[in-house]
This record gives structure tokens, C-alpha cells and sequence, in this order.
């Protein structure tokens, strides 16, 4: 429950230096009062102020706190927390299982101190699924269709693979074996589990094409040991992807460029890409595959593009992926600041270089590839002024030629890397 960029500024700039823990975030299973520590019990038994859902709020005895269950959406409690509650009550909030795997946890003490807060965690959903399917926690990825886009999924499709869903509600499960038929998955191993921990815990079992198309458990979450169809394509992490991965008029980086440009852009975890004159979006695309919290926010000027990018980005899972669509630099400002910018268009353009050097952060990368004659002269200038490296970029692919192969170049590519 990814929250953080709705507070309001009044809870983004509450800092104050809080020691006392005011603040007790209570994860709680379906074994509801009984299975919770002493600790646990102890801080919602003495909290003034107790948050939770509906669901969680009927396990706890009635007691002395005033009871207050999430209304929807929920960001107008947790900003009251964070500002009319912070330091002068004691406040308990309820979440399941473990409050920082997905929870609201994680939103909520991103905005305190470390000695204002004190989670208390019971064991996860993801935990408990892993547990009774004997699957090594370390080698499952989990992925939270709670509020996203199950296109996400596109990018951990493959063979072997092992997934552990939080399913939105009762008709997650369904949706998400359709998903898997459609895309060549069909003979996927799902279970589903309902009400994990409890008295109510119950399993199903079916691959992804015999799986019912009626709703399960509300409360479930689902595990998926991948099998892909004969002749279904994965695709790597790995940048490079192949040419007709991509939706596209042609405006689209070569792959061997491709690669090369993503190893020089560098993307860390939790990084933000600017990609500007996105074209199709491949180095968007590639830079938020290589780590579910990379970010991008893509410019493209023609709409036909914009929308290819959209098509693309869904078809090779980072949905998230944000299409700008009108001219820059003018749609350059208004966007948190970039890690690192990669212009592929438009570099002549007046103002442009200034309008992205300036927005990226000290430290950040800034990569562009001129193709024609101007845009070299351009980035020969702009190298004397800033420094980084000059790079040509030559490749050749092996094509038929009557009965044997001869060598076809693609244009050369100028490439400046720079950092700020």
C-alpha cells in the first residue's frame, strides 16, 4: 500500500524530533487477539486511538480505545495521524500480517523518526505461502496486484519462475489465470489460499487454464509456479531486447545501442530516468526492467508514439512507466527530478540541454546519441563546455546477399555521457 506521494505537505514537513513512542503499527493474522504477543496486546490495549479495517477491528476486545476503522481511500487518516495525532496521542494501527511487506507500515514511518514509531510484525502472508508449498523465500518474488495494474506480471514471466500474488479480492485469482492463458501460460501451476493462518485457511489447486472463473475468498493470496507453452518467448532483464519486442514506426534504439546506452545510463535501485524523445520507449522500458523500483517519465511530442510507449509498456510489465506527450522543454518542469536524463531527439532544439541539465541532480548521468551531422555538432560543443566522454558507436549485422552473407551497417551513433 504504496501511499506516500498523496500526503499532504503539512505531513511531509512534520519532522519534529519525537523520542517517545507514540505510534505502535500492530500487524495481526487471521488467528485475530489470540495470536498476537504480549507486546502487541499491551500497545493496543493502551493506545487512546485505535486504527484498522473492519475485519482487523473485530478480533480486539472492546477496551478503553476509541475505535476508528480506515475509510476509503484512507490517505485522510493516515495524514491525521501523521499531523494532528503525531506526539500528542498514543495511537494503535492495525495491519495485516507484516505492516512493512506492502502495508502501511512503510508509508507511515517514512514520514517519523525511528524513536517516534514501534512495529510489531506478525508473520506474512508471503511467508506462510512459501512455508506450505516448501518454497525458498529468497528464490520467490512477490508482487502485490492490491491498487496496480496485473500487467506488472509481464516482467516476471519465465520459465521456473516462482510467484506469490496479494490478490486485490475474491476475483484476483481468476483474472490472473486468464492472464497467464492468454500469454502462453497456461499449464501454470496455481494454489490458492484463503484466509492464511486461520480457522477458515483453505487451499486450491489447479493450473492456470482448468482454474474456475468464479471468485474465491476475499482475503487470498496466490502462487504461481511458472510453465510456459511450447514456443513461448521470455524475456530477459538483461537491456537489449530485440527489435520486435517493441510496438514501433522505426523511431526505435537498435538493441546492440540500446544495451550500450542502459550500461552508461547506469539505473540503480530507486532510480529516475528522464527519457526525452522517447520515440517507442525502449530505454524507458529497459531501465524500469532491470528493478521493480526504478521510475521513468517518458517525453514524446507525437501522440501516435505516446501511445505506442503506453502499448509497450504494459506488454513488458513496468506499467508504471509515466507518457508525457506535448513539445519540451516546455513539459519538462513539474516532475520530480531525475537520476539520470537520456535524450534521444531534439538535442538542437533551443533550450533543451539547458532546460535537462539543469533539472538533473548533482551527481546524476546524462547520456545522448546524435545520429545526424547537426546533432554531432552539437554534442561536439556542448562536450567542450561540460566535459564526459565522446563514444562512436559503429555496428554491423550479417545479412543475406544472393547465396551467402554480407555485412549491412546501421547508421553510426555519437554518444556523450556526462555527469553533473
Amino acid at each position: 500500500m504504496e501511499l506516500d506521494h498523496m500526503l499532504t505537505p503539512q505531513s511531509k514537513v512534520a519532522r519534529e524530533n519525537g523520542n517517545e513512542c507514540w505510534l505502535s503499527i500492530v500487524g495481526i493474522g487471521e488467528d485475530g487477539w489470540e495470536g498476537l504477543s504480549a507486546a502487541a496486546k499491551q500497545a493496543v490495549e493502551t493506545s487512546e486511538i485505535l486504527y484498522g479495517g473492519t475485519r482487523h477491528l473485530a478480533h480486539i476486545p472492546i477496551g478503553k480505545s476509541r475505535r476508528l476503522a480506515w475509510p476509503s481511500p484512507m490517505i485522510s487518516a493516515l495524514n491525521e495521524i501523521l499531523t494532528l495525532h503525531r506526539g500528542k496521542t498514543r495511537v494503535s494501527v492495525l495491519a495485516s500480517g507484516d505492516p512493512m511487506l506492502f502495508g502501511v507500515g512503510v508509508t507511515l514511518t517514512r514520514e517519523l523518526n525511528p524513536g517516534e514509531f514501534c512495529v510489531m510484525p506478525q508473520v506474512s502472508a508471503f511467508s506462510l505461502a512459501c512455508a506450505r508449498l516448501g518454497w525458498s523465500v529468497s528464490e520467490t518474488i512477490l508482487i502485490s496486484l492490491v491498487n496496480r495494474p496485473i500487467e506488472q506480471l509481464f516482467r516476471y514471466l519465465h520459465r521456473g519462475q516462482r510467484l506469490v500474488i496479494y490478490s486485490e479480492d475474491g476475483m484476483t485469482p481468476a483474472k490472473v489465470a486468464q492472464f497467464l492463458v492468454d500469454n502462453g501460460y497456461g499449464s501454470s501451476q496455481l494454489a490458492v489460499f484463503e484466509y492464511m493462518g486461520g480457522s477458515a485457511e483453505k487451499r486450491l489447486d489447479a493450473t492456470a487454464k482448468e482454474w474456475p472463473a468464479k471468485p474465491c475468498g476475499d482475503l487470498n493470496s496466490i502462487a504461481i509456479a511458472c510453465t510456459a507453452d511450447i514456443g513461448i518467448k521470455s524475456f530477459s532483464v538483461v537491456p537489449g531486447l530485440s527489435e520486435d519486442c517493441f510496438e514501433t514506426d522505426g523511431q526505435l534504439t537498435k538493441r546492440e545501442v540500446r544495451a550500450v546506452t542502459l550500461a552508461r545510463l547506469a539505473p540503480l535501485p530507486g532510480e529516475r530516468l528522464w527519457d526525452v524523445g522517447a520515440g517507442s520507449g525502449s530505454i524507458g522500458i529497459e531501465w524500469m526492467r532491470s528493478h521493480p523500483s526504478c521510475s521513468c517519465v517518458a517525453f514524446e511530442e507525437r501522440e501516435e508514439r505516446a501511445a505506442r510507449i503506453s502499448i509497450n509498456k504494459k506488454r513488458l510489465g513496468v506499467p508504471g512507466l509515466e507518457v508525457v506527450c506535448g513539445s519540451f522543454p516546455e513539459t519538462l518542469h513539474g516532475f520530480k527530478l531525475p537520476n539520470a536524463i537520456f535524450i534521444g531527439g531534439g538535442l538542437g532544439r533551443e533550450g533543451l540541454f539547458r532546460a535537462c541539465w539543469d533539472k538533473l541532480i548533482t551527481g546524476g548521468r546524462l547520456v545522448v546519441n546524435a545520429v545526424t551531422i547537426e546533432s554531432e555538432a552539437t554534442v561536439a560543443n556542448l562536450h567542450k563546455q561540460y566535459g564526459g566522454d565522446l563514444v562512436r558507436i559503429l555496428v554491423a549485422r550479417a545479412e543475406p546477399v544472393g547465396g551467402t552473407l554480407g555485412w549491412r551497417h546501421l547508421m553510426p551513433i555519437t554518444q556523450w555521457v556526462v555527469n553533473k
